[in-house]
């Protein structure tokens, strides 16, 4: 044991390491404390270095600035080596530590993490300000990490990137058509705007992007009626790819979220071990329902007719005997999916919480078409009534006790 905690290369160091680093991002823990400090730091850093290329700002603050910037490279740097150290072993090509961390050294989020800080310090060490001002966006690109919004964009893009490409193909022909053609009409008339094909190039890009500089236009009727075309054309190419990459992020928002609320079904003890069609027939008897901070959701007393799923917020449930903090991904009241009883707590939102409500009265329909499923629940139920520490038989015994009380 001794020599355990002597050695540097703890293995269980290193496994907690990546853990907290890629995985441990729920609520009220410490890898999402973790993550917030991160996004906090970004933050800071691409502020800083937007004002110090203010010559004002950087005059009077400069050294502030300077050691705002050294502090953000710094975690940055510390974050970079603690990944790189810490992905050994976990890869799915499962290979030597070497080939694990040089997978990841040569991956787009392993490029992303060193350009955060390394480019910068080198600038930062000899001092030219203007090229550090353009860095500043390499650091930004790290939330790519950290936010789903930005992961399902880039997913999105990735999945659609043929017909990005296909879009691209196409937008060029316009432009070498509208080009051509313009050129044809316009040459002998203002040889100095439209007398090369490339310059004729330029006025088809800014028209068919609708920016209309204005620096050359048409002339003559001919080339007026050629530039009607290119106009309205241009709407067409900007909607194509814009329509297709919304659409593409729209369906990937919601995957993200099937996938999210089936982890979460599925991690219901009643449910662990239905089958992938019933847990999707499960799936369609959910709503939708969001609570706002400190409002109620449910009273002690009040008869149980639904359990819910937390797919965002807090909610404390106040029982008699302590007070249980439920976030992210936790579910409750599964107890009134199998019996009409009494609530043992008051449940109370923290903060804003959206939440997946399962109806009673829809699932008992749902198990009454599908006997095995009745089986399997009952079974499951009463294993779970067995276990004195889970908050359902809690439920159960306060509701029969409050049943019991006389009437006033």
């Amino acid at each position: 044991m001794i020599g355990r905690h002597r050695t540097i290369k703890d293995p269980d160091l290193r496994d907690r390491l990546y853990e907290l680093l890629e995985h441990d991002h729920l609520p009220l823990s410490v890898g999402s404390r973790f993550v917030r400090m991160i996004v906090i730091v970004i933050a800071v850093d691409v502020l800083v270095t937007t004002l110090a290329s203010v010559p004002q700002l950087d005059a009077r603050f400069g050294p502030t600035f300077t050691a705002a910037k050294v502090m953000a490279l710094l975690v940055f740097a510390f974050e970079y080596f603690a990944r790189l150290w810490s992905i050994a072993g976990h890869t799915p090509r499962r290979g030597s530590a070497v080939r694990d961390r040089l997978g990841y050294v040569f991956s787009a989020l392993g490029i992303i993490d060193l350009g955060a800080f390394l480019p910068a310090a080198i600038v930062l060490a000899i001092g030219d300000h203007a090229l550090l001002a353009m860095l500043c966006v390499l650091p930004f690109l790290k939330l790519v990490r950290y936010s789903p919004a930005m992961r399902s964009l880039l997913a999105a893009i990735q999945a659609e990137r043929r017909t990005l490409v296909g879009c691209i193909v196409i937008l060029i022909g316009a432009v070498l058509l509208f080009a051509s053609l313009l050129y044809a009409a316009e040459r002998d008339v203002q040889p100095d705007k439209f007398g090369t094909l490339p310059d004729a190039m330029w006025w088809a890009i800014v028209t068919l992007g609708t920016v209309g500089y204005g620096d050359v236009v048409p002339v003559t009727t001919l080339g007026k009626l050629i530039t009607v075309f290119a106009i309205v054309a241009g709407f067409a190419m900007i909607a194509l790819p814009v329509a297709i990459i919304s659409s593409a992020f729209a369906e990937e928002v919601k995957r993200r979220d099937f996938v999210v609320t089936w982890g979460m079904l599925a991690r219901v003890p009643l449910f662990a071990r239905l089958s992938a069609g019933e847990i999707a027939d499960i799936m369609r008897l959910l709503r939708a329902r969001t609570i706002e901070a400190g409002e109620v959701l449910a009273r002690r007393g009040d008869t149980a007719t639904s359990m819910y799923f937390i797919t965002a917020g807090e909610v404390e449930i106040e029982l008699p005997t302590q007070r249980v903090r439920l976030v992210d991904g936790a579910f409750f009241g599964e107890i009134a999916l199998l019996h009409r009883t009494k609530r043992s707590g008051t449940v109370k939102a923290l903060r804003k919480t959206r939440l997946l409500v399962l109806d009673a009265q829809d699932f008992h329909a749902l198990i009454e078409r599908m006997p095995a499923l009745a089986a399997h629940v009952k079974t499951v139920a009463k294993a779970r009534m067995a276990d004195s520490g889970d908050l359902a038989v809690v439920e159960i015994s306060e509701g029969a006790a409050h049943d019991d009380q006389p009437e006033t």
